[in-house]
């Protein structure tokens, strides 16, 4: 089993396509309006912007959290600045060895969400 959807609540569906464009640097792969649905490929995970879909919080894995920050100046208000959780001992959950940052923005609809990077210390 694996992910097939994230939904996320926008009301203005053309500010959120502009806005996840630069966040994810690709356009959107599909609009239906009506009845308000934007769409987003993340590498075969579909992330659907929907105009009746509540707010959800979604983590995306980013090359480097504070290169993203700085790309998205101006378009955002950074909730959690970049700060490491903890350092992966094992394969678990990240890459063994690596930092895990993380930090927390707000979308152009109101939602939050997490930019995590797995770094060497």
């Amino acid at each position: 089993m694996r992910v097939a959807q994230i939904a996320q609540h926008a009301d203005d569906l053309q500010r959120a396509a502009d806005f996840y464009t630069v966040l994810l640097e690709t356009p959107p792969s599909a609009t239906f309006d009506p009845p308000g649905l934007l769409f987003f490929d993340l590498d075969g995970v579909r992330l659907l912007l929907d105009r009746a879909a509540p707010s959800s919080l979604v983590y995306l894995h980013v090359d480097n959290v504070h290169e993203t920050l700085e790309r998205l100046e101006g378009l955002v208000d950074v909730v959690r600045r970049p700060h490491v959780i903890f350092t992966h001992e094992d394969d678990g959950l990240g890459p063994a060895g690596h930092e895990e940052w993380q930090a927390f923005i707000r979308d152009s609809e109101g939602n939050t969400i997490g930019l995590i990077a797995f770094q060497l210390p």
